[in-house]
């Protein structure tokens, strides 16, 4: 599972033996610094019991010990703006 940005996870001593003591982590990106094969560097927030950023952390975790707790949500589609209408300028009175 490769994270996208808005994801939830469960960090575990599984992910890295940092964690002693389990967070769970909001994801702001991917980092694409060089690592080591299944290896990755996640760039966000460390979250509270009540789901609040406590913290902001760059950590460098295994792809295979990170277990999601909640999904991003789906980008929207984009909408396609209907062409604007001019707007009648007409000159100001000054003074």
């Amino acid at each position: 599972m490769l994270p996208r940005s808005g994801d939830v996870l469960h960090v575990t001593r599984a992910a890295s033996v940092q964690f002693l003591r389990p967070i769970m982590f909001r994801v702001i990106r991917v980092l694409d610094w060089p690592t080591y094969d299944g290896w990755l560097w996640l760039d966000g927030y460390e979250l509270n019991a009540a789901g609040d950023a406590v913290n902001r952390r760059s950590i460098f975790v295994q792809r295979q010990g990170l277990r999601q707790l909640r999904a991003a949500p789906e980008p929207r589609p984009h909408t396609v703006r209907t062409a604007r209408r001019p707007v009648a300028r007409t000159p100001v009175r000054v003074g």
